[in-house]
């Protein structure tokens, strides 16, 4: 049985997916719900020790950084939720804790990182390299041998091209076109690209 952590939206499609794959939900966590069930589960407001002492689960948080700092308080095992529909090349490697949705492809030698959320109908083209906690959502072009840092968040319909370095902690606005490379915790807008501020997170 499998806990979701989280009770919002992306929780949902997580749970949908685990549906699809035919495995079992044992309910939703999430401390600050406001509700007792979600999509017919039972939804519990306390601590995984209180459940069990390895439970298996995976984080159902859209936020990049609640989704680590999440993964780095629990303990259990995490699985990955990867939908029927998305397109994954045999050569490809998905960590655990990852969420692939409906439509989207990840193609030969892509490696993309634990508890990422690949969302629904983008593309991951060959070589690509993602790291921890990104978030790449619906609709994101990526061509071959991009490199994504921890913790980046690529926005809406945006497109990055070929060889494009993408450094921790960024975030690419909805719609951009990034032709030149990203460093640490930009802020990127446009097309083309350009840094408009840079994000103050926290990664401890």
């Amino acid at each position: 049985m499998i806990y979701i952590y989280g009770a919002g939206g992306h929780a949902k499609v997580v749970a949908e997916i685990l549906e699809l794959r035919g495995l079992a939900i044992a309910g939703f966590i999430d401390v600050n719900s406001k509700t007792d069930t979600l999509l017919g589960y039972p939804v519990y407001d306390e601590s995984l020790s209180l459940i069990g002492s390895s439970p298996q689960l995976i984080i159902g948080v859209g936020s990049n950084i609640i989704r680590k700092r999440i993964s780095e308080s629990l303990t259990g095992t995490f699985i990955s939720a990867i939908h029927p529909s998305a397109n994954i090349s045999t050569r490809s490697q998905i960590e655990t804790g990852t969420a692939v949705m409906p439509g989207a492809s990840i193609n030969s030698d892509v490696i993309v990182g634990r508890h990422c959320i690949i969302n629904t109908n983008c593309s991951i083209d060959h070589d690509c390299v993602l790291g921890a906690y990104v978030h790449v959502s619906p609709g994101v072009a990526l061509a071959g041998n991009v490199t994504v840092g921890n913790g980046v968040h690529i926005g809406i319909g945006s497109s990055i091209i070929q060889g494009i370095k993408i450094g921790k902690w960024a975030t690419i606005g909805a719609g951009a076109v990034i032709i030149k490379d990203v460093p640490d915790y930009a802020v990127v807008v446009g097309n083309p690209g350009k840094i408009i501020k840079y994000n103050k997170i926290d990664e401890q």
